[in-house]
């Protein structure tokens, strides 16, 4: 299997496209750093490529994954995650992670979709943030919100191609991004389970891959309920 990750020199990314060369698979590795492609094309010289790429950058991004035409999975899982301080709310906050969260993500989308086939996966990772309206999560769970119902309409439009769409939508995985933050991170699983889930998320063609499944199922329940209640729950976690 041909497959693409971005976002893939850090954290998830890294895992996955380790775990599928690891399983043999061809891995178009896509990230900012130079010297962790490097580290991961000596690793795996046979099944790993890398692919320097900074997703904010429309044009080179357009140019670069336009150019892969024989790719059976994509997976996009470049993010970046910043929080508010709502003493000194500011719009550059919101437009940082927009930039990578979202459009980046549309750009890589709209450079690899004409050249998926049928029978081909579209990966889009997320967040569990999405479901509840978090102390100070406004700009990164807004972002991931947008994320899935992008990716909703896309497994819609998508279909007569036969197309998958699927999302990925984690709870608190160790990784260098989850490492700056400081809160309380109930649950954080390693990046070892997370990929684990993953690919066995995506072999099955789950239309929305949450884990820790604990974790996952509360805040999904929660999500059901009226929004004061909502409100109510995120100011006592908060």
């Amino acid at each position: 299997m041909n497959i693409l990750i971005t976002g893939g020199t850090s954290g998830i990314g890294r895992q996955l496209a380790m775990d599928y060369a690891e399983a043999g698979h061809n891995v178009i590795v896509c990230g900012r750093t130079e010297a962790a492609l490097h580290e991961l094309q000596e690793r795996y010289p046979k099944q790993i490529a890398g692919q320097q790429l900074d997703v904010t950058d429309a044009e080179a991004t357009l140019q670069a994954l336009r150019s892969y035409i024989d790719i059976d999975l994509v997976i996009l899982s470049a993010g970046v995650a910043e929080y508010v301080d709502i003493e000194n709310f500011n719009t550059a906050l919101f437009e940082r992670v927009y930039e990578v969260n979202v459009f980046g993500t549309v750009r890589c989308i709209e450079a690899v979709l004409p050249n998926l086939k049928r029978g081909s996966k579209l990966v889009i990772v997320g967040s569990t943030a999405r479901l509840l309206p978090f102390t100070r999560a406004e700009a990164y769970a807004s972002s991931k919100a947008a994320l899935h119902y992008i990716a909703r309409s896309l497994q819609v439009d998508l279909a007569d191609r036969g197309i998958k769409v699927l999302t990925v939508s984690p709870g608190f995985v160790k990784t260098p991004m989850t490492d700056k933050n400081d809160f309380e991170m109930p649950m954080r699983v390693s990046v070892e389970f997370a990929s684990k889930s993953i690919r066995r998320g995506i072999e099955k063609n789950k239309t929305d891959i949450s884990f820790p499944r604990i974790f996952s199922f509360f805040l999904k329940f929660m999500a059901l309920l009226p929004q004061r209640c909502q409100v109510a729950i995120s100011k006592r976690l908060a």
